[in-house]
């Protein structure tokens, strides 16, 4: 099934809101290395995830649209649920290998396309980068999409894990330079070039996080082989 994508101007709405309303008056956002993203093409942006405002808070600094997936179940809530699923967003199952999210991925990307993946796959503590999920080799390899590393310093502050109203802090997205994976991994064992890759984009995103404010660390494995969806974690988008 083709998830329809949204509309550009109702995007860039729903955008404006949001960067308003949330960010600006809670704090406000701040958009570093915005020059570093495609006009155009398939895109990956590959930031670290600190909070359930990192998809907002990606897509609020900059003027690309794209697509993010999302826990099956906020859904099923009506008004929210139709406002995601208008926005190009789709669905992803936790716990069990999910192949539709995949492949809606990938045909996004083929068809020049922008999405949003947490390569960390879970929301981690800012002090330490998890493990990237192979995942995100695996799309960049199959469809050429150029990735933007992205570093995200506030996030955190703005709604901290466990909390039920958000909270002023400043937010920064910063947009690191775009590559492909064939810019990294030129050598012939496929394993080799998946850890090169996932250690490369590590260190662009502990890169980001770090001259932005953020002192967060990579972790010693670069690299996670999971069972279930190899974009997500079993436990959350």
């Amino acid at each position: 099934m083709t998830i329809p994508k949204a509309h550009p101007t109702w995007f860039a709405f729903i955008r404006w809101i949001v960067r308003v309303f949330f960010f600006q008056l809670l704090g406000g956002i701040r958009s570093v290395g915005t020059k570093n993203i495609p006009k155009t093409g398939a895109v990956i942006f590959a930031p670290n995830h600190l909070s359930h405002v990192d998809p907002p808070a990606v897509a609020c600094g900059c003027k690309r649209c794209m697509r993010f997936m999302a826990k099956a179940d906020l859904f099923d809530h009506k008004f929210f649920g139709w406002l995601i699923r208008s926005l190009g967003a789709f669905k992803v199952n936790r716990g069990e290998g999910d192949t539709e999210s995949i492949r809606i991925s990938i045909e996004a990307l083929n068809a020049g396309e922008a999405i949003l993946v947490f390569p960390e796959g879970t929301r981690g503590d800012g002090d330490v980068l998890l493990p990237m999920a192979r995942g995100v080799a695996m799309l960049a390899k199959k469809t050429n999409a150029q990735i933007v590393p992205v570093g995200l310093i506030g996030t955190r502050e703005r709604l901290p894990k466990g909390a039920s109203k958000p909270r002023r802090s400043k937010v920064t997205v910063a947009y690191g330079e775009p590559f492909r994976y064939t810019d990294v991994c030129v050598g012939s064992n496929e394993k080799e070039n998946r850890e090169i890759f996932a250690a490369e984009l590590a260190d662009r995103i502990v890169r980001l996080c770090n001259q932005n404010g953020l002192m967060v660390k990579s972790g010693e494995c670069s690299l996670i082989q999971t069972t279930t969806s190899p974009l997500v974690s079993p436990s959350e988008v």
